[in-house]
């Protein structure tokens, strides 16, 4: 039979194709609904209309489910870092579906992605078994942990309070790195309640514990401030730089958030730490090339007296006729600023 590696394996990768393709099928669903009314970027929620994004959603929570079953089986250093073939999924979609032109380099990006997924599988710890959501309890509450958690929570509040008002639409760090802080904590409650549930289906029954329900509490909350975010990452940024930084700050921060809580590396020769953390290191490299490979997208104007700063060519005539302001293309705009001056006084 499967080891339970092999097996979280297999999930992960069927749930970056599901989240992958949910990527691309949501921002689409975006763009309908930012087309007939305010975007989410600006606040607006009229994408819950959109059937489209509605279709998005139901793929994300395919691939989430997926990814769900894979934490149960193997340790987050394994399952998360294996996210980064969605940007693959995401990459290859987008250039057919959305038009952002894969180019050669983003190739190259995406095959050093499925390099470095292949190196951490191969050195990827095998997780100690759990018998009780008690014992996840302990973990979750040792010092060290807490101490992460109120520096999390610390600095999410920090972004969703000062930053993502004045700094939200003009740097991609500001939503993202909301929806990577707050989603290192959905993962390690939901690895918390995945395992739960597979000790409740083997006879035992966790759910007569209050641990199970505020880890389930702690999960809802996340995953509802995540979405909100990402959707607004996504309506105001290019898909191709949303999905791989996303990945890379949600990636790094799962795995420290797991190395503190469940100790993964534990018991791990130097040679397997080290390996895993150069595959780590090479799906980042890929997602750096990929990013840069792509341009973001062109501003969205919502406002019809928005300054664009065009190129503006002024015309003197030594006769005493007026300047004309011309556009960029040479065309007389609408509003022409008329300059009477008399050089024959």
């Amino acid at each position: 039979m499967f080891s339970d590696n092999l097996k979280g394996f297999i999930l992960a990768v069927v749930s970056s194709i599901f989240i992958g393709s949910s990527f691309i099928i949501k921002k689409k669903g975006l763009k309908r609904a930012g087309a007939s009314g305010p975007r989410a970027s600006s606040g607006g929620y009229g994408y819950l209309l959109e059937p489209l994004w509605w279709i998005g959603m139901v793929t994300m929570i395919v691939g989430e489910i997926a990814n769900f079953v894979a934490y149960i089986f193997a340790p987050a250093v394994l399952v998360t870092p294996l996210g980064a073939l969605s940007i693959i999924v995401s990459a290859i979609l987008a250039h057919f579906m959305l038009n952002e032109k894969l180019q050669k380099m983003g190739m190259l990006g995406c095959l050093l992605c499925i390099v470095g997924s292949v190196v951490i599988v191969l050195h990827a710890p095998e997780e100690e078994s759990l018998t009780s959501v008690e014992e996840i309890w302990e973990l979750a509450t040792q010092p060290a942990f807490l101490l992460y958690t109120a520096a999390v929570v610390a600095v999410s509040l920090v972004l969703i309070l000062y930053c993502a008002p004045r700094y939200g639409q003009t740097n991609i760090v500001v939503y993202i790195g909301i929806c990577s802080t707050i989603g290192s904590l959905t993962v390690m409650s939901i690895k918390a309640i995945g395992i739960a549930f597979k000790i409740t289906l083997e006879g035992t029954n966790q759910l007569i514990y209050f641990q199970t329900w505020v880890f389930i509490m702690v999960a809802v909350s996340c995953i509802i401030i995540q979405l909100n975010y990402l959707n607004m990452a996504l309506d105001t940024f290019n898909t191709s730089l949303v999905s791989p930084i996303y990945y890379a700050m949600f990636t790094s921060f799962t795995i420290l958030a797991s190395a503190i809580m469940f100790k993964d590396w534990a018991g791990q020769s130097a040679s397997s730490i080290a390996s895993a953390l150069c595959g780590f290191i090479t799906v980042l490299s890929g997602t750096a090339v990929l990013h840069s490979t792509r341009d973001p997208d062109p501003p969205f104007i919502t406002d019809l007296y928005t300054p664009l700063s065009p190129k503006v060519s002024w015309h003197i005539q030594s006769n005493g006729e007026p300047w004309k302001q011309k556009d960029e293309d040479g065309s007389v705009p609408d509003f022409i600023t008329i300059v009477q001056q008399d050089y024959f006084k």
